[in-house]
């Protein structure tokens, strides 16, 4: 089959395309023909050595969600899941490629009214951002800040807040992501010196930024509210303290959930985005041998919503 190999650490370049042998699934397993990948930032920083929730060493191959449709079933496994379009987590490693073998239990079947290219799409971003809508306990009449509302997971949480009845503020970098910012009540510019002057003081923060970004929105949390520190897409996470928080009476949320709830905030998200009411912004599609090019156009901040490569 082919695949995308990452043979050492450092920047999209090392991104090579090539042959690997065909996974074989174990007793347990079943093989996916893997249709689209998911890329996430994460693994924008995986692939450039940086610290991340990814402990491997190269020669692999990356990528960490994908969905097709089941070919193979391993010995022990339901044969009604043959056929069935999935979407699937792979551990961490092996999604960039035209098959993977995975562990029945890590599937999920995707719902007949959900496009397999959504429900990728959905898979990381959607839980996370059910989980963070969940852990900070968003409610109707709350002011919640939005980092990086133009990507993945945010254009999401915009949509889960305000479902749940809150008042929305996104916020993004530059006059692009501004305009390309959907649903919020506001948006403004975290790149403008006066932007958390503009934003106003608020009851739940979503940082996915952080950096300097993060710690200012901390600033206009109100005592006695909520902020989930989820990403570090400005390079750092924010400097917020527990005892800076606790001193104004802020919640913090740093993790969502244990194995069981996430997979229920992924089934949650797919079941709301068959029913239309979760819909993933899908911005670009790169051919799978094109990975370095979709790595590069994210890291330099071109990208809107989610990115897939199509294998």
């Amino acid at each position: 089959m082919r695949a995308v190999w990452l043979k050492e650490f450092g920047g999209p370049e090392v991104l090579v395309p090539g042959d690997a042998p065909d996974p074989v699934p174990g007793p347990g397993q079943v093989l996916v023909e893997v249709a689209f990948a998911n890329i996430t930032f994460v693994e924008t920083q995986f692939r450039a050595g940086a610290p991340g929730p990814f402990r491997a060493q190269p020669p692999l191959i990356p990528g960490n969600g994908v969905g097709g449709a089941i070919s193979v079933l391993g010995a022990g496994v339901d044969p009604g899941l043959a056929g069935q379009r999935v979407v699937t987590s792979t551990g961490g490693s092996g999604g960039y490629a035209q098959r993977v073998a995975v562990d029945a239990s890590a599937v999920f079947p995707v719902p007949g009214a959900l496009e397999l290219d959504a429900a990728v799409a959905v898979l990381a971003d959607g839980r996370t951002a059910t989980g963070l809508v969940h852990a900070t306990r968003v409610r109707p009449g709350d002011r919640v800040l939005v980092e990086a509302a133009a990507g993945g997971v945010g254009g999401l949480l915009v949509q889960l807040a305000k479902a749940a009845g809150a008042t929305v503020i996104g916020a993004a970098g530059g006059p692009a992501k501004v305009a390309s910012v959907r649903g919020a009540d506001e948006v403004v510019d975290y790149l403008a010196p006066d932007w958390a002057a503009s934003a106003g003081e608020v009851d739940v923060v979503f940082d996915g930024v952080g950096g300097e970004i993060g710690t200012t929105a901390f600033g206009l949390v109100r005592p006695g509210g909520r902020m989930a520190v989820y990403g570090l897409a400005g390079g750092s996470w924010a400097e917020v303290s527990e005892e800076d928080a606790a001193a104004r009476g802020v919640s913090l949320v740093r993790s969502i959930g244990n194995p069981a709830e996430m997979r229920a905030f992924t089934e949650s998200a797919l079941a709301e985005a068959a029913a239309g009411r979760l819909v993933p912004v899908i911005g670009r599609r790169f051919p799978l041998e094109q990975a370095a090019d979709a790595h590069a156009a994210i890291e330099s901040r071109t990208t809107v919503g989610k990115t897939l490569l199509v294998a």
